[in-house]
């Protein structure tokens, strides 16, 4: 049976994105389709986690993220006496350290972070298709048969999988008739992009004359000379988002009479809600990112959420593409969903908090701690002194033996999986999709300043297995290695795992 592509996208926001580049550097056939006929132009999700930043650079363009960003500032929070108080929205002590390179989140607006994106994935050769709409859609054991509309008419459309990466609303989603639980919030709110005058951009200002209806935050949104505002207004009616409706709003929150809105360059007024589909897969047909979860935007959760949904899944369709045993793809919605019900919870507490006035934003909304430690794809059993499977695979800064830095996220970034030996004897024969490496005397890499030890704490002789997504799959000793690997890759990773050692 003859296909036009792999896999079929339907949606081309930073969720479809991120699986159109991972699948794009794999190899991978795919077509990205985004219904609108222009690329997204507003801020909406402005916070780019630590844990995020890490798979942008496995992706190969977090540094232009970085570029084309910068950090977020200080809030500045106005009280109704004129007085105000300056603090930070993270602790005081977020530095970066060797295991986790990336401290604080970087701030830059969704519009600008696809653009980015986009061009990443131009540079390995693929585009986004602009103006083209799944109507519908059918699956089969084979594949999924879809019927895509462009200007030009209906065209049908046959690929292996289909994944909805198409919002809050998707199609997809409903056209698999999945429920989507939840709660509407009782919170409806403006947030709009403006340039403005009367505010310096170096704090993010809140204003709060009386409850929390009241208030209004306008933030310099780094990178651009825009600021973007938000507000919660009343549940219904008709609100004024001209340059002269936004002044006028600004001025009766703020009691200020010198905050002038010369432009708005894009708004929208919506109501909150917290939703989490019931199921991630129908078959062929996968969800991922605003698709299967919606939330309030405090914490700056949902963008970074999404691009990690897509980031899960990404690999496992390529393995799956490649001959390993779909059974794979269960794990997606088994792993990335507790993450979800989890982040929609921390959404709407921070909402709480929001409303009293507290932005202040712990360890727990940076993402680093994410697990996947009751994951099927884990070795059971396995932990180390300081990781265990399901864990986040920490970097480290070390030496190369031929004389040069490096760090362990050098050595984890790209499609492969990593098999890391600590101070080893023995090494096993190549595996197909492993790069094997050791750390220690006469070995690949030298731990020279007790990084890697430290953020392990292995013992000599064990091995550490890491997934192409950056989290620990388990942790072997030397003993029989690789009659355990056999067993690992049989179950999860390789369609014929006789023939991965040699020799064998």
């Amino acid at each position: 049976m003859s296909f036009d592509t792999d896999v079929l996208i339907s949606g081309a926001g930073a969720t479809g994105l991120t699986l159109a580049i991972d699948l794009a550097r794999r190899g991978v056939s795919f077509r990205l389709i985004e219904q609108n006929a222009q690329p997204f132009s507003g801020s909406r999700g402005k916070g780019i986690q630590p844990r995020t930043m890490e798979i942008f650079e496995d992706l190969g363009f977090v540094d232009c993220m970085a570029a084309a960003g910068g950090p977020y500032p200080p809030l500045c929070q106005y009280r109704p006496d004129g007085t105000h108080t300056v603090s930070l929205l993270t602790e005081a002590d977020v530095f970066p350290t060797a295991a986790e390179p990336y401290a604080a989140p970087l701030m830059l607006p969704q519009f600008a972070t696809e653009a980015v994106m986009r061009e990443r994935l131009a540079e390995l050769g693929h585009y986004p298709h602009f103006g083209t709409q799944l109507v519908g859609f059918q699956q089969d054991n084979d594949g999924v048969t879809a019927r895509i509309k462009q200007q030009g008419g209906e065209q049908v459309l046959r690929a292996r999988f289909l994944v909805g990466t198409d919002g809050g609303r998707s199609f997809v989603r409903h056209a698999l008739a999945i429920d989507f639980p939840g709660e509407a919030l009782g919170v409806r709110a403006i947030v709009a992009d403006v340039r403005l005058e009367g505010l310096d951009r170096s704090v993010w200002h809140r204003f709060q004359l009386g409850s929390p209806a009241t208030q209004v935050m306008i933030c310099p949104l780094a990178g651009t000379d825009l600021f973007q505002v938000q507000a919660p207004v009343s549940l219904d009616g008709e609100i004024d988002l001209s340059p002269a409706g936004l002044t006028e709003f600004i001025g009766a929150r703020t009691g200020r009479g010198d905050i002038t809105v010369r432009s708005v360059s894009w708004s929208s007024v919506y109501a909150m809600s917290a939703r989490l589909a019931d199921r991630y897969r129908i078959g062929r047909v996968f969800i991922a990112g605003d698709a299967a979860h919606v939330h309030p935007p405090t914490g700056g959760q949902g963008l970074n959420t999404s691009v990690q949904d897509a980031y899960n899944l990404g690999w496992k369709l390529a393995s799956v593409l490649a001959g390993v045993p779909e059974v794979l793809l269960d794990s997606y919605e088994a792993e990335r969903r507790p993450i979800a019900s989890n982040m929609l919870r921390l959404s709407t507490r921070l909402l709480g908090e929001a409303k009293q006035g507290t932005m202040r934003r712990n360890r727990e909304a940076r993402q680093i701690d994410l697990c996947y430690c009751d994951s099927s794809l884990n070795v059971p059993g396995s932990g180390g002194g300081k990781v265990q499977a399901g864990d986040r695979a920490p970097d480290a800064p070390c030496h190369g033996q031929a004389g040069q830095r490096t760090r362990l996220f050098t050595v984890f970034k790209g499609p492969h999986w990593t098999l890391l030996g600590y101070e080893t004897r023995d090494r096993p024969s190549a595996i197909a999709g492993v790069r094997i490496v050791t750390v220690g005397a006469g070995h690949e890499l030298v731990d020279d300043d007790g990084h890697i030890a430290e953020a392990y704490g292995i013992e000599p002789g064990q091995w550490v297995f890491v997934r192409p997504d950056g989290y620990i799959a388990g942790i072997f000793s030397s003993d029989d290695l690789e009659a355990q690997l056999s067993r690992y890759l049989a179950h999860v990773l390789l369609p014929r795992p006789a023939d991965t050692f040699e020799g064998s």
